[in-house]
């Protein structure tokens, strides 16, 4: 059985409950039991080798962060978060010694790119230069590189009702898979990583609950997980209908 960690919550900007549902739901149809948690000590409590179960995965979800600039202060008290380096090395660690990672939409929003953590992801939000359209119809290209990654191998390219995060502060070595359009040009959307013994992947949609069951997302979603659990030999089944590439 492979286990797999959520962690969700944060700001009323996403519907998180629903959110983690759904994300519970596309896990279980590869055999993924999740726990959900909102809250990033209660992740790290449980990312713990010495006192916790052991996880396979971790899937992050959320929007914990400082909140220092004053048009979060209303926010700051329910929603603010601070992660130190001892925090950000729990994780860091998890995946050294072969956990895999999934890093969601507002994962690289969260922490304030905490170096760690950050490195992980392999982007973060800026706030000063990253933005996103208004959420809404966004197309979503297959790249050279996608079309040869066993998660988004056969996929064709799509559209999909969500945000599309732009001008993040980006690794200048990430390998995109996906790809999405705005401001004048493209940016990368989805990217996988061997991090130490372990697994990454980014995936910047996700905005609701509509871009999650979306069929090509999910069949992101499950070969996501399964291919950062290493459980490679399962992948080729875990295709949504009507998403693969004509043969």
């Amino acid at each position: 059985m492979t286990r797999n960690l959520l962690l969700v919550g944060g700001p009323p900007s996403h519907d998180f409950d629903g959110i983690a549902e759904a994300l519970v739901a596309v896990f279980a149809e590869v055999g993924i039991v999740t726990t959900v948690v909102t809250h990033p000590d209660e992740m790290l409590a449980l990312l713990d080798p010495h006192t916790a179960p052991a996880h396979d995965l971790l899937t992050v979800h959320a929007l914990h962060w400082e909140m220092e600039a004053e048009k979060y202060a209303h926010l700051r008290d329910d929603h603010g978060y601070s992660m130190d380096a001892a925090g950000a090395a729990v994780i860091g660690d998890f995946v050294a010694n072969g956990g895999g990672l999934i890093a969601m939409h507002g994962a690289v929003v969260c922490f304030d790119a905490e170096p760690t953590w950050r490195s992980l992801c392999g982007a973060a939000w800026r706030w000063d230069h990253s933005g996103h359209p208004p959420v809404g119809e966004a197309g979503v290209a297959i790249t050279a590189d996608g079309r040869a990654h066993p998660i988004t191998a056969g996929l064709t390219d799509f559209t999909i009702d969500d945000e599309v995060y732009g001008f993040l502060d980006e690794d200048p070595d990430l390998v995109s898979l996906l790809e999405g359009s705005h401001g004048g040009r493209s940016h990368p959307l989805l990217w996988a990583r061997d991090i130490g013994a372990g697994r990454v992947v980014t995936d910047l949609l996700g905005h609701g609950v509509g871009s999650i069951d979306h069929p090509a997302h999910r069949t992101v979603l499950r070969r996501s997980a399964l291919w950062a659990a290493r459980r490679d030999d399962e992948l080729a089944d875990a295709t949504d209908t009507m998403t693969e590439a004509p043969r």
